[in-house]
């Protein structure tokens, strides 16, 4: 019997199906929306990654931070203080600043006049960036403010808010009281940095000139 000769493998090959216009579109808007995402989601961390750039990537130059670093940092805590006019004012809503914020009995003996005085005295120096930082005190206590301490203070944030609960936020260094140091926050609403007692006003104002620098890219004046 004749042998058949070998036959080639035969292959069927089917074709891909084709997405119609409809489908095109939609997977076309599909990734279009998950690159908006990724790009609203860039935008809004920008803040975020800026401090931690800021604070973090700065600190090695050297180690030249003349302010103690707080880490980690602590929040703007969600209590009420009471302004001059004797208005409720919430903490937080003193976000979206660079604030330099002294603490004194309301009494404010002369360590208290000391750093109201250093406070606006860095603030101006400053120059065309001061309103990028506001001076804040925090006052305790129950004595009324006299005229010219008002007068004195009329360009600062002046909050008279709870001795205990302003100690479970702010600290002092060991040793130190917490009526002793300037602390910073940042626009994000974090205390950030606390500088030692007493104070070197010119070593204070490099480290304010280096942050607001560092910050100004994504940080502007006003709330």
């Amino acid at each position: 019997m004749a042998q058949k000769p070998d036959e080639p493998l035969m292959l069927t090959v089917h074709s891909l199906p084709q997405l119609d216009q409809a489908s095109a579109q939609a997977a076309a808007s599909t990734r279009a929306g998950r690159w908006k995402m990724l790009l609203l989601l860039l935008v809004s961390a920008a803040p975020v990654v800026a401090s931690y750039v800021t604070y973090y990537v700065i600190r090695p130059e050297g180690r030249r931070n003349y302010g103690e670093l707080i880490q980690p940092q602590r929040p703007l805590p969600g209590f009420t203080g009471v302004n001059a006019q004797g208005q409720a004012v919430p903490l937080t809503t003193l976000k979206d600043q660079w604030l330099l914020i002294s603490v004194a009995d309301s009494a404010c003996n002369e360590t208290c006049q000391q750093h109201l005085y250093l406070q606006r005295q860095l603030r101006e120096t400053l120059g065309k960036e001061k309103d990028r930082l506001d001076w804040v005190w925090l006052r305790t206590g129950d004595a009324d403010l006299g005229e010219p301490l008002r007068q004195a203070t009329a360009a600062a944030q002046v909050l008279q808010v709870d001795a205990q609960q302003l100690a479970e936020w702010l600290q002092p260094a060991p040793g130190q009281r917490l009526e002793d140091h300037l602390y910073l926050v940042d626009p994000l609403g974090n205390w950030m940095m606390r500088f030692p007692a007493p104070l070197d006003p010119k070593r204070a104002k490099s480290d304010l000139d280096r942050l607001l620098r560092a910050s100004a890219f994504w940080d502007k004046a006003g709330r």
